[in-house]
């Protein structure tokens, strides 16, 4: 009966099962689910509009320094455990007033905090010895390149905001003078722009406009979470089987096909979370090394920007060029942090350095394992931002 139960919740066996109408349905679900992730963007955008009024840049000096906006997302995407789900909030933000410099940071925070998920994972391999110093190299690899892309891309960022510069340039290629036009999405606009309409007009009967548009972001906030939490489900269930194939039959095969691999299969699965948690274990067992999976992590990266990009599509009116400016940063912020650490071999190799370094000193003594996670992605945070708000910064 339990080899039953458990045949029973694979779901690579379950799709392999299901009838050609219920893959389907699965797959009408998936475009629904979008849909509502679109409409949950504007309905953010808009209630921050409404909410802050004339004022929303106020509510935002708390995050006025860079570092402080660092942490924000660092700590945020840590505590949710998806960047997708945080840098969709930021686009909604960002299309309610936020600007841009200050969710530029925010992003580079969520690259960070997603990272805890790799090394959760790979405790799983806790007890097993090598295996587990394998794993654990394979999950901190990841940790230390988003570390290492912020100790460079910040600094420039805020002396010569390079990152805000070509994304902006990028977005008034794509975008028209009030709404986006982007030539394929223009359907996006007359799509979720009624049920925001109605949204917002039946809260508005209720509540004060402040009230309202608080009760709007929250409602977009929850439908997020909710949303993407079901399309991953949903695309693993679908899509886990291919997305392995692509794994073992294109990471072996050099640099280039793992980025592109880790890429496509973040695209497939959306979450970066799923792509890394599939690979950690297949290094803790010895079927790949650390610097073959190096690069399909840093793949990664880059497709889990799809998220941001298709949220930006539902942004309208003044503020739409600066959501798809964000998301579009998003995606330069990783492609540019790719070309430039991994095509440099001294900087590349700063993170296989020390994820191996820290994989001996974990793998001898397991209390560096809980130092390195509440360090890195809790009270070093927390520390910071005391001694910015001590110090005036």
């Amino acid at each position: 009966m339990n080899d039953t139960t458990a045949n029973a919740s694979s779901p690579e066996l379950s799709n392999s099962q299901l009838s050609p109408s219920s893959h389907w349905l699965n797959w009408l679900k998936i475009a629904g689910l979008v849909y509502l992730l679109l409409v949950s963007v504007s309905i953010i955008g808009g209630g921050f509009k409404l909410a802050a009024g004339e004022h929303a840049k106020e509510l935002f000096d708390f995050a006025s320094n860079p570092l402080t906006g660092l942490i924000v997302g660092t700590i945020a995407t840590a505590l949710i455990q998806s960047s997708s789900t945080v840098t969709s909030i930021i686009v909604g933000l960002v299309a309610g007033g936020l600007p841009v410099s200050i969710a530029i940071p925010m992003v580079m925070g969520a690259n960070i905090g997603t990272t805890i998920t790799n090394t959760i994972v790979s405790l799983g391999h806790v007890r097993k010895g090598d295996e587990f110093r394998r794993a654990f190299a394979a999950a901190t690899v990841h940790d230390f390149f988003n570390l290492v892309s912020v100790v460079i891309f910040l600094p420039l960022e805020i002396m010569f905001g390079v990152l805000e510069k070509m994304g902006g340039f990028l977005a008034s290629l794509m975008v028209g003078a009030d709404s986006l036009s982007m030539h394929g999405f223009n359907f996006v606009k007359p799509l979720v722009k009624p049920p925001v309409t109605f949204i917002q007009q039946q809260l508005t009967s209720l509540a004060p406009d402040t009230a309202s548009g608080i009760l709007m972001v929250v409602l977009g906030i929850a439908t997020i979470f909710v949303v993407i939490t079901l399309i991953g489900k949903l695309l693993r269930s679908l899509l886990v089987g291919k997305a392995k194939a692509i794994l073992h039959s294109a990471v072996g095969r050099g640099p280039v096909s793992g980025i592109a691999s880790g890429t496509l299969m973040t695209i497939l699965v959306q979450s970066s979370s799923t792509t890394t948690s599939l690979i950690v274990p297949l290094a803790g067992s010895g079927v790949f090394s650390l610097r073959q999976i190096y690069p399909f992590t840093l793949g990664a990266n880059i497709g889990t920007c799809i998220t941001a990009l298709l949220a930006a599509t539902a942004i309208t009116g003044v503020n739409a060029i600066f959501a798809l400016q964000i998301a579009l940063v998003h995606l330069l912020y990783n492609v540019s942090a790719v070309i430039l650490i991994y095509g440099i071999p001294l900087l590349r190799n700063i993170p296989l350095w020390a994820a191996e370094h820290l994989s001996i000193a974990a793998s001898a003594n397991k209390i560096y394992v809980g130092v390195y996670i509440l360090g890195i992605f809790f009270v070093t945070p927390l520390v910071l931002i005391g001694g910015c708000q001590l110090l005036g910064i």
